[in-house]
């Protein structure tokens, strides 16, 4: 089999309720539904964390966040912010460095925020070429904010070219640069990573999204999202890579559906919980040729196994000098029916195991350091809505087993429990902020509102 290009898109807190295919009656999603019926459609896909910084580091290493030392960050908050000292450790092999080896030109456009500081950039972590935003867009300079931080950064590469650039525009800048990327290496084999600014808090998109919104501004930034993967598909068929060209697409933790547009319906929860709604995301993937088009997949599948997965299609060797928790779902793509090789999934919030999931049957155990004891059917009750933990006492057992062998694997942080298997996070010293604040710049002599619209 030739190897495939791959092209992964993965956006900013959209929620399991958000397009069409997923049964959304407010956004315009013509493009991602298509894609759907043109491939398949994952029901039971979960992001590894349900906030952002160790969602993606797990989804590029293929492990879970506290393996890789990304479960939490010494700090209040959850992600890693501007000018940190932490971030994925140079050590670690990412999807990118795996690709690389075997000979893809290899570029990330958009979010990463696993790192701001050189030794943590992409193009460390095995990305030939890097343009965007290294954090989220919420972390640069808003009117009205008091203590504001640096301007965001956009880098080409590993030197920032913009301070604080223009957000309504950047969708179209990152969409420009994946055509660019897509028509550079349209001859060999390539991975581009997407990373979309939306639907991030402050939502910025442009007029013509904004008018054509049933949604407001919530809806306009997830028809651009759209928008964007129908240009995307509209160059590799002319092109003529399309049936060559796997493409995923996902979303790096659920809506944080607080009143501006987002939904993870029918789920419960929201970002940064341990509901199903912060952690089990829309995924999409589509490859003409190789993936039966109009499939529905409810079998358990994660992030972290586009790793193995991307591995096996490509012919290159997962390094079995560490552990990961990727697995090979590969058979999932390629033929009808197949169970997934996944059966249990962990749900870590920072570095506490809050529950887990075997098969339908999920147990919570904690919830943001309180202790709690709930059962739930996910195939029957979808929304866990119904606590059965008092029926099933041979189901809880086997679970609560379940839960220890991941304390003694990955760790528990409430427990005091240390995983056996887990390595350290990259460290340096003396780190610093990408940009600093010059109110004489002319960046901000003109700098438009920057209030949060989202």
């Amino acid at each position: 089999m030739k190897k495939p290009n791959i092209i992964l898109i993965n956006c900013d807190d959209l929620g399991y309720g958000d397009l069409n295919c997923y049964g959304s009656e407010h956004n315009k999603t013509p493009y991602l539904d298509k894609m759907a019926s043109e491939g398949i459609r994952f029901t039971d896909f979960y992001m590894a964390s349900p906030v952002c910084s160790p969602s993606r580091g797990a989804m590029m290493t293929g492990c879970y966040p506290p393996r890789i030392g990304f479960g939490s960050f010494d700090t209040p908050c959850p992600v890693l912010t501007a000018g940190s000292g932490l971030g994925l450790n140079p050590k670690e092999t990412t999807i990118a460095s795996l690709l690389k080896k075997t000979g893809y030109a290899t570029k990330l456009v958009g979010k990463w925020h696993c790192g701001d500081q050189p030794e943590f950039l992409p193009t460390r972590h095995g990305f030939d070429e890097y343009y965007g935003l290294p954090y989220s867009n919420d972390m640069g300079r808003q009117n009205g904010r008091t203590n504001n931080p640096p301007p965001l950064p956009l880098l080409l590469n590993e030197e920032v070219i913009q301070e604080q650039p223009d957000l309504s525009a950047l969708t179209e800048r990152y969409v420009e640069q994946c055509v660019s990327f897509i028509r550079n290496n349209r001859n060999s084999p390539f991975f581009l990573y997407f990373a979309h600014m939306h639907v991030h808090r402050p939502i910025y998109a442009p007029q013509s999204f904004l008018e054509e919104s049933e949604n407001g501004r919530y809806g306009a930034g997830v028809a651009q999202v759209d928008w964007s993967t129908g240009v995307i598909f509209s160059e590799l068929k002319k092109l003529g890579i399309d049936d060559d060209t796997l493409v995923v697409f996902t979303s790096d933790n659920g809506s944080r559906a607080s009143g501006e547009g987002g939904s993870n319906a029918p789920l419960r929860g929201t970002k940064r919980t341990t509901w199903e709604g912060g952690m089990r995301v829309p995924c999409i993937m589509r490859w003409p040729g190789h993936i039966e088009a109009g499939q529905t997949c409810s079998e358990i599948v994660s992030s972290m196994d586009f790793y193995a997965t991307f591995a096996n299609l490509t012919g290159v060797s997962v390094p079995d000098d560490r552990i990961t928790d990727s697995l090979d779902i590969s058979s999932l793509l390629l033929e009808k029916n197949k169970r997934s090789p996944r059966d249990t999934f962990f749900y870590y919030y920072k570095n506490d195991l809050e529950a887990v999931r075997h098969d339908e049957w999920k147990l919570h155990i904690r919830k943001h350091g309180e202790k709690t004891i709930e059962l739930y059917n996910l195939k029957e009750d979808i929304s866990e809505t119904k606590n059965i933990y008092n029926e099933h006492p041979d189901i809880v057992k086997k679970l609560e087993t379940l839960l220890q062998s991941a304390r003694n694997d990955t760790g528990d942080e409430a427990l005091g429990i240390k995983g056996a298997n887990c390595r350290p996070p990259g460290i340096v010293k003396n780190p610093r902020a990408l940009t600093e604040y010059n109110p004489e710049h002319p960046y901000f002599q003109a700098m438009y509102d920057l209030r949060d619209s989202g």
